[in-house]
């Protein structure tokens, strides 16, 4: 079992005068919404003024528009602005890189206060009263002005978080700015694929906190504070876990599950299939994470309950979870840049096989600003050789994933049958190598 970190976000970030605070002593110092929003302004600025230059450069756009509405926001859109803002009617920026220089113009046009990330270039008052120039006005001028030859727009036809743009906002777009213009517009799926893949170093660290807490919400779930044998159900534990995540101010990140999934034969017998309390002698797996600082985390991890008499896991369940343990490790050395989903699915297993991994699979997604995108898909339970298109994005550095696959190996305590042993944890992929983001587990939860 992990060893349970408790860490500060760095003074990079917060002033002294900030204060942290969590609903229990185990869990990692959760900020406040004050703090929130201080923080993801301050990462937010930075990876606009770092990261959006390099993938507009290297895509060829000179100019990116974002356009949605209120209720319906660009999923680029929302990596962009600040925690603490409201985005009322149309929605519209425009990043404009000057050649050779590399500078990007970050242009705000609408009524959204951006505080300091974008630069507000529409007059409120000319709109509503004067009616000099409207929104839409504004945006061909902007496009007229500076004649870029290469525009992006967020259509796509594999990433879906790269394909924000309405047929109806498209339309419009190419109404404002004219056919010279239009014929100019290309899809910006490359570009918003490589802005929300790619993590500054202030990104891990930032993340590595996130799924510190999440580990700890787990660790603290399957834990005597919260399961009685013979009394507790999976449900109980479901909705502790809910609980604290609501408690802390946090948001869940799709809908987790908590699950006996191994017994002993002779209890199976007594109670049934469909037992969910949860007893003496039962494994236990979650699936669960949560979504804080605009990052999600995912995470399958595993408890068991001692039987009177036990000290410790029986050892046919402990080796399950050595394999998996190595799965990851040959997971985590096939990563490699400029490689495809595809072509990394086929390298984990092939090196799986040669070691001998008792019967490995792997489905792993990147996750990080979205919890299913945007990079390359690598397996899906239901397909080991090839995932189309999702497959076949390419890896970069600086990018996070999960790590979910499984193992399935005969246990003697089972009377032989087979034990199928899922692990999930967060890792980021960089020019120094890939690591777990707050380490893995490699030991179980113990239940006493």
């Amino acid at each position: 079992m992990r060893k349970i970190t408790i860490f500060f976000v760095s003074a990079l970030f917060l002033s002294s005068s900030f204060l942290l605070f969590s609903q229990t002593k185990n869990i990692p110092g959760v900020l406040s919404i004050r703090e929130r929003a201080a923080v993801i302004k301050k990462i937010t600025k930075m990876r606009l003024d770092e990261i959006l230059p390099r993938v507009m450069e290297k895509t060829g756009f000179d100019m990116w528009l974002i356009v949605c509405n209120e209720d319906n926001l660009d999923p680029v859109f929302q990596t962009m602005i600040p925690y603490d803002v409201w985005c009322p009617i149309t929605q519209i920026l425009v990043f404009y890189q000057h050649r050779p220089a590399g500078e990007v113009e970050r242009l705000n046009i609408s009524r959204t206060n951006m505080q300091d990330l974008h630069q507000n270039v529409w007059d409120y008052r000319a709109w509503d009263n004067e009616k000099k120039e409207s929104q839409w006005d504004c945006l061909a001028r902007i496009v007229h002005e500076r004649d870029p030859k290469k525009i992006g727009i967020n259509v796509a036809g594999v990433i879906w978080a790269a394909d924000g743009l309405t047929a109806f906002l498209k339309k419009k777009v190419e109404e404002s700015i004219g056919p010279k213009y239009s014929e100019r517009m290309q899809s910006a799926e490359k570009l918003a694929t490589l802005w929300l893949e790619t993590m500054l170093p202030e990104d891990l660290e930032l993340y590595e906190r996130v799924v510190s807490v999440t580990h700890a919400l787990m660790a603290e779930t399957f834990s005597e504070k919260v399961i009685t044998p013979g009394v507790t159900t999976t449900e109980d534990t479901l909705y502790y876990y809910l609980q604290q995540v609501a408690d802390l101010g946090l948001q869940r990140y799709a809908w987790p599950w908590f699950r006996i999934r191994a017994r002993d034969p002779q209890v199976l017998k007594k109670y049934g299939k469909d037992d969910t309390v949860i007893r003496r002698g039962d494994l236990l797996q979650c699936d669960a994470g949560i979504y804080y600082l605009r990052y999600y985390t995912d995470h399958a991890e595993w408890a068991y309950v001692l039987r009177p008499g036990e000290t410790d896991v029986p050892e046919g369940f402990k080796k399950v979870m050595a394999e998996g343990n190595k799965l990851q490790d040959i997971f985590c050395a096939e990563f490699k840049e400029g490689l495809t989903g595809n072509q990394i699915l086929v390298n984990i297993l092939k090196s799986a096989q040669e070691k001998s991994i008792c019967k490995p699979k792997i489905y792993s997604h990147s996750i990080g600003y979205y919890l299913h995108e945007p990079g390359p898909l690598i397996g899906l339970p239901w397909e080991q050789e090839n995932t189309g298109s999702r497959g076949e994005v390419k890896l970069v550095f600086n990018s996070t994933f999960t790590a979910e696959l499984s193992v399935t190996c005969p246990v003697p305590e089972l009377g032989g049958a087979e034990l199928r042993m899922a692990l999930e944890q967060v890792v980021a992929f960089t020019p120094k190598g890939t690591y777990f983001l707050d380490g893995r587990q490699t030991k179980f939860y113990i239940v006493k």
